[in-house]
């Protein structure tokens, strides 16, 4: 369905290394709050991806997922691949860790300004 199937983040809670965390940054709180703002992109992707697969559906179906959503088993076929996925937050510092992560400080002009993304 999508590349979040492909992604190496855990499901499950699991203990990380600190130094791990700061060592591209050197200041944890940075880089809790870059993990933090590609956590918060990566849930707005998984939400549009997530509502556009239910748009294929015509309307009349969305006035009935409630009533008959144990008859709908696409919908929850779809449903279930998202709740599987590892969290958001799980992907972000998995990309963190794997140092697919760029960022830039909008305030500053050097060579070395990375944005999130």
């Amino acid at each position: 369905m999508s590349e979040y199937k492909d992604t190496k983040a855990p499901v499950t809670t699991l203990t990380i290394n600190r130094d791990e965390v700061i060592k591209p940054t050197g200041n944890i709180y940075m880089a809790i709050v870059i993990i933090a703002k590609r956590a918060e992109q990566i849930q707005q992707e998984m939400k549009e991806e997530f509502n556009k697969k239910i748009s294929e559906f015509s309307d009349e179906d969305k006035e009935h997922i409630l009533k008959e959503v144990y008859e709908k088993s696409e919908l929850i076929d779809i449903s279930k691949y998202y709740e599987r996925l590892p969290k958001p937050w799980a992907m972000a510092l998995q990309e963190w860790l794997e140092g697919k992560i760029q960022w830039r400080f909008a305030d500053e002009e050097s060579d070395e300004n990375r944005e999130i993304f």
